[in-house]
This record gives structure tokens, C-alpha cells and sequence, in this order.
């Protein structure tokens, strides 16, 4: 096997990874659960086909289900009643001013449909500087046929929502939706566009959206360390825990989880050493992209290019 490879296991694609100790999960396991774990976990201990097994319980039960090892994955979610309430009783004042001040500067959220046309828009965005928050944009000049690819998991139960500001495309977001919760697996804007508040618009239509689902929760991805949790607490989302499990599939495996050596390195540093060398990365790698030119404005615009659009608050 490859260091990373999708095989198929009880009906799921399964992401199996690493070399010495190959770890294997549910692909987009966000989206897709495990219904039958017990199942699964035989089946791939039968099929040898990795050292360990992990995987994350359902949002709606973050109390601890299993006996295997557990950890905690760390989820910024927002509890959901009406948009209303929302915006009315949730948000703090400063990004309910941001999100007036969109609307005021002509920003207009719309759905808009998955087609190549929106897949050369989202390009556009991402190729809009090769930096976020002092890291390197990983979807920096990737190709038409890959970014429609990745775009197009979960079409059937998928909305995607764009910011306009004139015909200008400046922010775009994609929230799949599931039974009683919605996820919001991507949302970008442009930084020259950063004085209009997109981010604040498109966020706001996110819970509009998952709230005529009737969805109980919005999920807005991993729980960060650093700048991106005072945005998403100031949008109303907390922390909520959820149980993850490590299952031995092997003897390596069993020997790997009493040693601990499941465990990446940045899991095992602490918070400060973290934070230190995010800094130190963004520092290098402005330094090295110093000569890239500002990201233009949209026209007739008064942005300012340099601070990251999804730090907005």
C-alpha cells in the first residue's frame, strides 16, 4: 500500500495512512458516520488492512458510548432555534454590525448552483494569494478538474452560497446538510474584499440555510487554537467535545495505543510551543512571498489587502 490509500469496508470508503503505523478512518468523516462500528472494526481487523481504526461519535451524543480508548475532538457549533433568534439573541453586537455594514456596502448573498462556472469563481478566489492567516494556501493554483472534484462530494444534500458584490464574486461557502445537523465544509472570501465584511454575510446565510433544515446544530469544523475561535464565538458558535476512538486492529496496533504513539507530534507539544512556531511560520513565510503583489480590490471598493478574511469578527 501506498502511505495513503481509500479502500472500501462495510459499504464506507475508508482513508487508510501512515507508514510505519498505518491508521485507517472514515473518509469525510464529518459527513459520513459509522452506524455499525462493531461491524466495521471486525471486518477491518479481518482484512488487516491497518494498525488502528479511529472514529468520531455523533455530534448530537457527545456522552461516551464505547469502551475503547477515547480522546476528544474539539468542534465549534452553534445551537440553532430560528435565524431570528440568531441574530437577534446570539450574536455579539460588533459582527451584527459587520453583517449590516455587507448589506449597506452591497454585498448580496445568493445559492447558487454547482456548475463549472462557479468552479472557475472559487478558483479565482483561491488563486487570489498564495497566503491565509500566515499559512500557505494549500488551494493555491490547483487545476479546474481538481477543484471541481472536490467540490462536487455530497451534491444531493449540498447548498452553496455566494457572496456578490456588483458581478464580482467575492466569497463563496458550501454547507452539506445531514438529519439533524449541518456542516459548513468550506467557506472562503476574498481579502481584498475584507472592508465589506463578506465573511459576516456568508456566515449569516449559512444559518439561515441550515435553519429552514430545521437543523439543530451548525457545525463549523475543528475547534481552533488561534485567531479563527474569537470569529466563530462572536458568530455564537462554542466548543462542544466529542468522543473519538482509537481501536487496535493489530498487535503493532495494541502496542502503538499503550505507548501512545497514536499521537502526532503537534498533539503532543504544548499550547505555547504551537503558537510560537505559527508565528514564526507566518513570519518566514511573508518573508518569502514578499514580493507577491496585494490582492486587488473589487472595483469601486475601499478595501484594505494584508489582514485575512476569515479573522473578521
Amino acid at each position: 500500500m501506498a502511505s495513503k490509500d481509500i479502500i472500501s469496508a462495510g459499504g464506507l470508503d475508508i482513508k487508510v495512512a501512515g507508514r510505519l503505523l498505518r491508521t485507517a478512518h472514515l473518509n469525510d468523516e464529518y459527513y459520513v458516520g459509522a452506524a455499525d462500528p462493531a461491524t466495521l472494526i471486525a471486518e477491518l481487523k479481518h482484512r488487516r488492512v491497518a494498525d488502528v481504526f479511529t472514529f468520531v461519535q455523533d455530534l448530537h451524543d457527545p456522552k461516551p458510548r464505547f469502551e475503547h480508548r477515547m480522546s476528544w475532538d474539539k468542534m465549534a457549533v452553534l445551537r440553532l432555534d430560528t435565524y431570528a433568534h440568531w441574530f437577534d439573541k446570539q450574536i455579539k453586537f460588533k459582527p451584527r454590525n459587520r453583517l449590516r455594514k455587507a448589506w449597506k456596502a452591497g454585498v448580496d448573498t445568493r445559492m447558487l448552483d454547482f456548475s463549472d462556472d462557479l468552479v472557475r469563481s472559487i478558483m479565482e478566489i483561491y488563486n487570489e494569494t498564495p497566503l491565509r492567516q500566515g499559512k500557505r494556501n494549500w488551494h493555491y493554483g490547483k487545476d479546474f478538474d481538481t477543484v471541481k472534484r472536490e467540490h462536487a462530494t455530497f451534491l444531493e444534500r449540498s447548498e452553496f452560497i455566494g457572496a456578490w458584490f456588483k458581478d464580482e464574486l467575492v466569497g463563496f461557502a458550501k454547507i452539506t446538510h445531514g438529519d439533524r445537523s449541518s456542516i459548513i465544509m468550506n467557506i472562503v472570501a476574498k481579502m481584498s474584499a475584507r472592508d465589506m465584511s463578506p465573511m459576516n454575510a456568508l456566515i449569516a446565510k449559512s444559518v439561515e440555510c441550515a435553519a429552514a433544515r430545521s437543523s439543530a446544530l451548525l457545525n463549523y469544523g475543528v475547534w481552533g487554537r488561534r485567531g479563527m475561535n474569537e470569529f466563530k464565538v462572536a458568530q455564537a458558535f462554542e466548543c462542544l467535545e466529542v468522543p473519538r476512538y482509537h481501536v487496535p486492529l493489530t498487535a503493532k496496533g495494541a502496542w502503538a495505543l499503550k505507548h501512545d504513539l497514536h499521537r502526532g507530534l503537534k498533539e503532543r507539544m504544548p499550547e505555547a510551543w504551537i503558537v510560537k512556531l505559527a508565528d514564526t511560520r507566518a513570519r518566514l513565510n511573508g518573508w518569502l512571498h514578499r514580493t507577491d503583489a496585494a490582492p486587488r480590490p473589487p472595483q469601486a471598493a475601499t478595501a484594505k489587502a494584508g489582514a485575512p478574511a476569515d479573522t473578521e469578527s
